[in-house]
This record gives structure tokens, sequence and C-alpha cells, in this order.
């Protein structure tokens, strides 16, 4: 098989979605840090929960929302239920599973830390974006997230998507 290796266009954007891509969830994870002691991934599980039904989301689903492995979503809801955050409850219809759900204090911490996390999203990203180019952005990542998680030729496997990963055990 012939390696496609990628053209110099191809070579200079791959190269500035890494440089972007990284320097953004630096300057999130460095902004909650500052105002609320929490990674963006803590930040991302608290809002992903307050926009479900009931601030409750079963596990499986949460690390799906997020792109994660069940056991890093573990893991992380382990340290937010400790905080008081959030609680896990047992899922009503299927008892192997498990059931995260946003606190009213873990509310209280997002509505404090959201309009601060808003600003640095905005700054970051938007400000320098115009409205064909907000587009422009959301189709090409939507795009890339159906190519990886899709059902095409060139998706990956249903079985290599982090929260479906037979090696993590929780969810």
């Amino acid at each position: 098989m012939t390696t496609r290796w990628l053209t110099p266009e191809e070579q200079r954007a791959w190269r500035a979605y890494i440089a972007a891509s990284l320097l953004l969830e630096d300057a999130l994870d460095r902004q909650l840090q500052q105002e609320a002691g929490m990674s963006h991934l803590y930040y991302s599980v608290l809002a992903g929960l307050s926009e479900a039904p009931d601030r409750s989301m079963r596990m499986t689903d949460l690390a799906e929302s997020l792109k994660i492995t069940r056991s890093r979503l573990t893991y992380v809801v382990a340290r937010l239920e400790k905080d008081g955050a959030l609680r896990r409850e047992g899922c009503a219809s299927d008892k192997r599973g498990s059931v995260a759900v946003l606190t009213d204090e873990g509310m209280a911490l997002l509505e404090r830390t959201a309009p601060g996390h808003v600003e640095m999203v905005r700054r970051a990203v938007f400000d320098h974006l115009g409205p064909e180019q907000v587009e422009q952005l959301e189709r090409i990542c939507t795009g890339i997230t159906e190519a990886l998680q899709g059902d095409g030729a060139e998706a990956v496997t249903s079985d290599d998507l982090p929260w479906r990963r037979r090696s993590c055990s929780s969810g």
C-alpha cells in the first residue's frame, strides 16, 4: 500500500489545527483552574448534565456525549461526587448501569463558572471569526466527527470509539 502523504497545503492546515486545538484546550483549562479549580473536562461534565432532562444522564451516554472512555468519566465523576457537585444513582432500566445527577451545589458552581468560561471561548475563538467562518467551522468539525464515528468505510469501528471500549468496565 502506498502512503498518501499530505500535500503542503494539507500539512499546513493539519499543523494549524493541532496548534490551535492544543492551545485552546490549555487556555480553557488554565481559565477554569484559576476561576473554579477544575479542568475543562470537569466543567464539560457539569455543563452536559445541566442540559440533560432532570440534570441527569446515564454514565455511558454521558461518556459518549463527551467523547471519552467510561473509565475516565468514572474517575471524573468520583471527584465531582466527592466535591458535592454531583451524585451517582442506580439506573432504573439497567441494574448494571448508573446515572450521574447534577446537584444544586454543582449547578451553582456551573452558574458561577460559566460566564468566565464563555468569555474565554468567545475571546479565543469567536471574536476572530465572521459569521461565514463560524458556519464553516461547524461544518468542518461536524464532518470530522461524523467521519470518525460514522458508519462509512473510512470510519473508526464502533469498538474503537472511546465510550465503547470493552476494556472499560464502568457505566
